[in-house]
């Protein structure tokens, strides 16, 4: 009876993956630009692959008996790998769009910096 509960608990988990990147997939889809198509990919697989990872450490821990981790391994590689590619990947397509001389994203200039001095004013 047991593995009928922990197959339903593997199925939805896998199920919720599926999910996860197809909402994903329709984000790329639908987003207008390159900057903002890359929020969507780079969260949602990072979350499913998560999930898939559970439900191995699911489906594993109840076949051998025994608790199962082996898998946390790539889910990790893949969440410390997954941040550093989007950057790399903004940061790519930022230095095109300057070489190129495409209109960037307003600069955040007009807004003066907090000094130290009007922290210590607002908190009188």
């Amino acid at each position: 009876m047991t593995i009928v509960w922990t197959e339903l608990v593997v199925a939805l988990l896998l199920l919720a993956s599926g999910g996860i990147v197809l909402t994903s997939a329709l984000g790329l889809w639908r987003l207008p630009d390159f900057f903002a198509r890359m929020h969507a990919p780079a969260l949602a697989s990072t979350l499913a692959a998560w999930l898939v990872a559970a439900a191995s450490i699911v489906h594993f821990t109840a076949r051998e008996g025994e608790l199962s981790l082996h898998v946390w391994l790539t889910v990790v590689l893949l969440s410390i790998t997954a941040p550093a590619t989007t950057v790399v990947l903004a940061r790519a397509a930022l230095f095109r769009r300057r070489h190129a001389g495409d209109d960037l994203p307003p600069p955040l200039a007009g807004v003066p910096p907090r000094q130290a001095r009007d922290l210590d004013a607002a908190d009188d």
